[in-house]
């Protein structure tokens, strides 16, 4: 039996995730900031699923500290985990600092996912087929960088800061799938869609006078990088419509995505030092 793990798996596309591979038999870890809602989901999908095979952990992904926690946990209570896929992600209207002084988009969409999944690796080990690392980013991803205002803007804005952060989200999984090639281990993400989701309607409001598709249609490309057998052996791309689609040329460049790796590093660095 496979175990996945699904963050932001409470509401919205993750859970609808989360539900598709409980259905499909796989060992299904919940993650949710609150603990109340984490057990009230695990409760609902086992039953709706026909499955037992639910766990879950509460971690507010806004805090590193809470990152650290949360990985540490998941470590000692599972010896492996075959999937790893990073759907939380936030919209924030309105400037949010972190506990550590970091920019809440940036850091709940990029920052702990780089620092959850790097984290994980040990434990994230290929068996018969490839282990698979899928992140959940959006066609809304930024055309240019703007390292400036990534962790402490000087002048912020909702949709920037959110187009910044998927952009991120895929310069992440392009470096990230270079430097585990050898590894058997894919790294892979996504644009769900347009998709009804508490985001979409935050961020955006009425799209053309409706709200998007369905939860069920937006977990479908998730769902599809996380069981398929067309992409075992694919890494370092960018899917939409369960097809690889081409993101913007940014992505391609290797000295953006060391740049933003470094500069992870060091935000990460800053915090275990502190």
């Amino acid at each position: 039996m496979k175990t996945v793990l699904i963050t932001g798996s409470t509401d919205g596309i993750g859970k609808q995730t989360a539900f598709n591979l409980a259905q499909k038999g796989f060992f299904v870890l919940i993650h949710g900031r609150n603990e109340e809602k984490c057990r009230q989901t695990v409760n609902e999908i086992s039953p709706a699923a026909g499955s037992k095979n639910l766990d879950y952990f509460a971690c507010d992904l806004l805090s590193l500290k809470e990152v650290r926690r949360f990985s540490e946990e998941v470590k000692k209570r599972y010896e492996n985990l075959d999937i790893l896929i990073n759907n939380a992600g936030v919209y924030l209207k309105d400037y949010i600092p972190s506990p550590e002084g970091i920019e809440g988009t940036f850091q709940i969409n990029h920052l702990s996912m780089f620092y959850l999944t790097l984290n994980l690796l040990p434990i994230i080990k290929p068996a018969k087929e490839y282990a698979r690392i899928i992140n959940v980013s959006s066609t809304a991803h930024a055309s240019k960088m703007d390292f400036d205002n990534l962790a402490k803007p000087f002048r912020y804005d909702g949709h920037r800061a959110y187009s910044l952060s998927k952009l991120c989200n895929i310069l992440f999984t392009f470096e990230l799938s270079e430097k585990l090639q050898d590894k058997n281990i894919t790294v892979n993400c996504l644009h769900p869609g347009v998709i009804n989701t508490k985001l979409l309607k935050a961020g955006w409001g009425a799209v053309g006078g409706f709200f998007g598709k369905s939860i069920q249609e937006g977990a479908k490309t998730s769902v599809y990088l996380a069981t398929s057998k067309d992409v075992e052996n694919i890494t370092g791309k960018y899917f939409s419509d369960l097809k690889i689609a081409e993101p913007h040329g940014i992505v391609y460049d290797k000295d953006i995505r060391v740049k933003l790796w470094r500069m992870s590093e060091e935000l990460i660095r800053k915090f275990e030092n502190s």
